[in-house]
């Protein structure tokens, strides 16, 4: 078994931030405070402190032909998961920076992918591989 990751992440709002961590991805919640909620990320902590500074433009690179954001964190799904969380954006009409699809069609990384924004601006990417041995393939 992997060993969990822990990150820590600027929100503008909790109350926001919690309806789409809890509310929206489905993450159940630990520890909280005021400033700060710890959410059980797909068996991962996150810790979303509030903080007063204002969100900066995210910077991208280009990926498979599109504008990948830079910074960004997410999970590594299985792929019925995956398909299942994709659907629920959509019908949630999530605002997708990427729209779910198939990238590196026929290469060794091909992956399912989308990526959005929570409400404080931070983006999420999930994705999941048909064959999980491919994840760090190159050849």
């Amino acid at each position: 078994m992997q060993p969990p990751f822990h990150l820590a992440f600027p929100v503008s709002d909790l109350a926001e931030t919690r309806q789409f961590y809890e509310g929206l991805l489905g993450c159940s919640i630990g520890r909280t405070s005021e400033r700060w909620i710890d959410f059980n990320f797909f068996g991962h902590q996150l810790s979303a402190h509030l903080t007063d500074e204002p969100a900066s433009e995210p910077m991208a690179n280009p990926v498979d032909g599109k504008s990948v954001p830079v910074r960004h964190f997410g999970a590594i799904l299985d792929m019925p998961t995956w398909e299942a969380l994709a659907g629920k954006l959509k019908a949630a009409k999530v605002e997708f920076v990427i729209e779910p699809y198939i990238r590196f069609k026929g290469e060794p990384g091909e992956q399912a992918t989308m990526f959005f924004l929570d409400p404080s601006g931070n983006a999420l990417e999930f994705k999941a591989f048909a064959d999980k041995a491919k994840i760090f393939a190159t050849a």
